[in-house]
């Protein structure tokens, strides 16, 4: 009895790495970063009226997420064009992106769907579009770790975009640029979102450098 394609498969090398799914995320993931931007469109145009024009940089999470690991599939495109085994802009640059790609879209896609969802249990309406962001942001987690195995990121661009992170985190929360939220949760829940945030920027940080010390051993 001839046996089936085991499950395995489906994040296999042979699939993650082929020109149609490379392609297929590029786009998504692009078309994406400009609808996050749109939906933070008010909120950055009221930053930029009340605020110091530079917090305007840390108002929209997860389209900047999106745009990193776009931005990290975009290597990977340019990579097999090249050929086996080869890499682009192996250096500074390619690794802050990879870094920033795999931590802020882990974090901001577990983020958004547990706000959503919490935003549910207090009865807060969650519509198609609260359905259409659950499934992105997941797929934005997903996709940061199944990718993570192809990236070369070293522990400089861990530290810089963990700073990145966690003063995105005192921006949002000390200085008040947090992504807009249904107002029960910020009224009654306002330190346990801070909390949580923070936890995910260091689970995420910790992802990074567990990863990075997987592949330093398997070099070895």
């Amino acid at each position: 009895m001839q046996q089936g394609v085991p499950i395995s498969y489906l994040w296999s090398k042979d699939i993650l790495l082929s020109k149609k799914m490379l392609w297929l995320l590029f786009i998504t993931n692009l078309l994406g970063t400009v609808y996050g931007y749109e939906w933070y469109w008010l909120q950055i145009a009221d930053t930029v009226a009340e605020k110091p024009l530079w917090y305007v940089l840390f108002v929209p999470d997860s389209p900047t997420a999106s745009l990193f690991f776009t931005l990290s599939v975009g290597y990977l495109i340019l990579d097999r064009a090249k050929g086996r085994g080869s890499r682009s802009a192996n250096g500074i640059l390619r690794g802050f992106i990879e870094a920033f790609a795999l931590i802020t879209s882990f974090k901001y896609g577990i983020w958004a769907v547990t706000m959503i969802w919490a935003g549910a249990w207090l009865d807060v309406p969650v519509g198609w579009d609260g359905w259409m962001l659950t499934c992105s942001h997941l797929a934005m987690a997903v996709e940061a770790l199944l990718y993570v195995r192809w990236y070369s990121y070293r522990l400089t661009a861990i530290l810089l975009v963990a700073g990145w992170t966690l003063w995105n985190d005192f921006m949002d929360y000390e200085r008040g640029v947090f992504p807009r939220l249904p107002e029960v949760l910020v009224d009654n829940y306002y330190a346990n979102i801070e909390a949580f945030t923070i936890g995910l920027s260091i689970i995420g940080i910790l992802i990074a450098l567990i990863c990075y010390g997987m592949r330093r051993k398997s070099q070895r």
